[in-house]
C-alpha cells in the first residue's frame, strides 16, 4: 500500500493547455457568429522580444528571442475576438528556457488617418520545459497568463500592414523540491512581470457588404427569434479522470438558469444555438484534508459553496419542433467557492467546461422537459502553482420554456382583420 506521500508525488498537475484550446475554439465560433459590423479577419506574425527569463533574478536576467502569430475575428463594433500563440527559446544559469504563450481575448481598434491604434487584454496558459529552474532543477510547467497592450499598424498595401506591438506579461511558476516529490514553492527575486516587444506583417481580408436593413422606402420587419429559458439542474453519479490525474474524492451539485438562443442556422441536421449559463446555487462536498494536488488525506466530507457562470456555449439541437428532440451541448465559464478547494494551496476560482448529450421533450404548448449525460470539468488553470481539477460524472436535467416565437394557438384564434378576412365565408 503507498503511503500519503508517494500519492501525492505520482499525481500530476492538470493538462490546462487542453481545457484553454478548448474554450479559446468556442469562443472564437460565438464572436465570429455574432459579428454584425462591416469588417474583415486579421492574420498576423512578427518577430518577438521576451525581456527576460522565467528564472531571471537580479544580476543574471537575460532576454529570450521568438515568434507570435495571432488571428482576430471580424470586428463588432471595432472589437474583434483575438486569439495569439508566441514561443521563445534561450538559455540562463545553465538551463534552457522555452516558453510559449496561448491566449485570448478582445482587441479594440481605432482608426487615426491612415494609421491604425489598437489595445489588446489576452488571457490564457503558458507552457514550459521542466528543467528551466537554475542547473536544470525542476520546476512547474504551466501557468496562467495574462497579457495587456496594443501597437499600430501602418499600411505597405490595400491589404497589407506593418504592426508594431509592446504588451506587458504576467505569469506565476513555480519551483519543485525536487523530481519526486513536486511540491511548489515560491522564492524572493524570481520574475512574474514581463515585457513583450513585436514586430511583424498584418493581413486583412476583404471588407464584407453591410446587410440591407431597408427594402425600397420601408424597413424589414425583424422576426422574433428562437430561444429558450431552461431551469435547470445537475449532480454527481461519478467520478473519472479525463483532465485531472488526482484521485478526488468529491462530489458536485448545481442548480440554475440556462439562455439558449438560435444564432448560427443549421449544420449537420441541428439548429445551431447560442448558450449562456449561471448557477447561483453550486454546492461542492470534498475530503477535509487533501494534499498539494487534490489527493484526500481523510475520509471526512465537508460542504463548501459556490457560484458559477458559463457566458461561451455552443448547443446543437436535432428534430426542432417535433416532439422528442436530441441535442449535445458544450460550455465555458468560471465558478467561485466561498474557500480554497480541492487543495489548501489551490486557488478560489476556477474555469469549467461542460459537454452533454441527452434528449428534450414536449410536455406542453411552450413547455420542454430534457435530460441527458453531463461531464463537468473545472480546475484553476495554473493560476497558482497548485492546480487539483475535478472530473465528474452527472446527470442534467431542466424544465425549458420557450421565448421569442409566437404561439401556434394563439396565431389560430386571432380575430379576423379586414385584411385577412375571406370574402366569402360560411357558417
Amino acid at each position: 500500500m503507498k503511503s500519503k506521500s508517494s500519492r501525492s508525488n505520482n499525481a500530476s498537475p492538470v493538462p490546462s493547455r487542453w481545457i484553454t484550446l478548448i474554450v479559446l475554439l468556442l469562443t472564437a465560433l460565438v464572436s465570429s457568429a455574432q459579428s454584425s459590423d462591416s469588417s474583415s479577419y486579421q492574420i498576423a506574425g512578427a518577430f518577438s522580444y521576451f525581456s527576460n527569463s522565467i528564472n531571471g533574478v537580479p544580476g543574471a536576467r537575460q532576454p529570450l528571442a521568438g515568434w507570435e502569430a495571432s488571428l482576430a475575428t471580424p470586428a463588432w463594433r471595432n472589437l474583434h475576438f483575438k486569439i495569439d500563440y508566441s514561443a521563445y527559446m534561450g538559455s540562463n544559469l545553465g538551463s534552457p528556457q522555452h516558453p510559449y504563450f496561448i491566449v485570448a481575448g478582445g482587441q479594440y481598434d481605432h482608426r487615426l488617418g491612415k494609421e491604425k491604434l489598437f489595445a489588446e487584454a489576452l488571457f490564457g496558459d503558458c507552457g514550459l520545459n521542466g528543467n528551466w529552474a537554475p542547473n536544470r532543477s525542476p520546476g512547474s510547467s504551466a501557468s496562467f497568463a495574462m497579457i495587456l497592450g496594443g501597437g499600430a499598424d501602418t499600411p505597405l498595401s490595400r491589404r497589407l500592414a506593418m504592426r508594431f506591438r509592446a504588451d506587458y506579461l504576467h505569469t506565476n511558476f513555480a519551483l519543485y523540491q525536487s523530481v519526486s516529490y513536486k511540491y511548489p514553492y515560491q522564492l524572493p527575486g524570481y520574475p512574474n512581470n514581463f515585457a513583450r516587444i513585436s514586430a511583424g506583417l498584418v493581413w486583412t481580408s476583404h471588407s464584407e457588404t453591410q446587410p440591407a436593413r431597408e427594402i425600397g422606402a420601408s424597413r424589414v420587419e425583424r422576426q422574433p427569434v428562437e430561444s429558450e429559458l431552461v431551469i435547470e439542474d445537475l449532480g454527481s453519479i461519478g467520478h473519472y479522470h479525463l483532465f485531472t490525474s488526482a484521485r478526488v474524492g468529491a462530489r458536485f451539485h448545481a442548480s440554475g438558469l440556462e439562455y439558449d438562443r438560435h444564432t448560427w442556422g443549421q449544420f449537420l441536421g441541428a439548429r445551431m444555438d447560442y448558450v449562456a449559463e449561471i448557477l447561483p446555487v453550486a454546492i461542492l462536498t470534498q475530503p477535509t484534508v487533501s494534499d498539494v494536488w487534490g489527493n484526500p488525506l481523510s475520509t471526512k466530507m465537508e460542504h463548501v459553496a459556490g457560484l458559477a457562470i458559463a457566458p461561451i456555449g455552443l448547443r446543437m439541437l436535432w428534430r426542432d419542433g417535433k416532439r422528442i428532440k436530441p441535442y449535445a451541448f458544450s460550455k465555458g465559464g468560471m465558478i467561485g467557492f466561498s474557500k480554497k478547494v480541492l487543495s489548501p494551496t489551490a486557488a478560489y476560482e476556477s474555469f469549467t467546461l461542460q459537454f452533454s448529450v441527452g434528449l428534450q421533450c414536449r410536455l406542453a404548448e411552450g413547455w420542454d422537459f430534457r435530460a441527458g449525460a453531463l461531464y463537468f470539468h473545472f480546475s484553476n488553470a495554473f493560476v497558482v502553482p497548485s492546480n487539483p481539477g475535478f472530473d465528474s460524472m452527472s446527470y442534467g436535467a431542466g424544465f425549458s420554456y420557450h421565448l421569442g416565437r409566437r404561439d401556434k394557438t394563439q396565431a389560430l384564434n386571432a380575430p379576423l382583420t379586414s385584411e385577412s378576412r375571406p370574402l366569402h365565408s360560411t357558417i
